[in-house]
């Protein structure tokens, strides 16, 4: 399965959220799609398994315990086939931090040739 596939079904990038934020149970997992999907346990233990079998992530036993992890190297190559389109925002992002920057210059200037009289406050 190639990784857009895996990235483009929204339980599985929700999975992925939640794993952002640090190891979590199956169990963890399951509540949350559960209630934000409405699938049932078994259906999430699907996602969990694509994921597994993808190499998204990373699954250890604790005790009866299944807790799950990112694996970053699928990214990194999502990241990889990513860089040949950066050029497309990047571009943009880069002249709106520049109007950002021109508009506080723009109004320190003109808080400067205000009156200080004129102030309230």
């Amino acid at each position: 399965m190639h990784a857009f596939d895996v990235l483009g079904d929204p339980v599985r990038r929700r999975i992925l959220e939640l794993l952002a934020g640090g190891e979590r149970s199956a169990g963890e997992i399951g509540a949350v799609v559960q209630e934000e999907f409405g699938i049932s346990q078994p259906g999430v233990s699907q996602h969990l398994r694509v994921l597994r079998e993808t190499g998204f992530t990373t699954v250890r036993s604790e005790g009866t315990r299944r807790l799950y992890a990112v694996d970053p190297a699928p990214l990194r190559e999502i990241d990889g086939w990513l860089d040949n389109f950066r050029r497309f925002w990047t571009q943009r992002l880069d002249a709106l931090g520049t109007e950002l920057v021109r508009g506080r210059r723009e109004r320190r200037l003109a808080e400067a040739r205000e009156d200080p009289a004129d102030r309230t406050g």
